[in-house]
């Protein structure tokens, strides 16, 4: 796969990057370089491997999914200018 430059100024636009008309070129190249390794990964055969979470076999931890208050609504709001009943008091905003 082949960069140009319109694709170039379109991911510097995406990620938000200045990029000058000059920079255009070296960018286009090194985007290129990257693809290129990225289309070699590509290559590699990986029949019969198994995915894995470490390069060291481990156990994954695990906990009961079950829905919970979190038991420290009184800590949270503690620290709040003011608060009532497990709620934040604010000023209001809109008249």
């Amino acid at each position: 796969m082949s960069v140009d430059n319109a694709t170039v100024r379109r991911v510097a636009r995406l990620a938000r990057i200045a990029v000058s008309d000059d920079d255009v070129e070296a960018m286009k190249g090194e985007l290129n370089t990257i693809l290129g390794f990225v289309e070699q990964l590509g290559e590699v055969d990986v029949t019969g491997i198994e995915p894995m979470t470490s390069v060291i076999p481990m156990a994954m931890k695990k906990r009961q999914d079950v829905v919970t208050d979190g038991a420290k609504a009184a800590d949270i709001v503690a620290n709040a200018p003011a608060h009532d009943a497990h709620f934040f008091m604010v000023p209001k905003v809109l008249e």
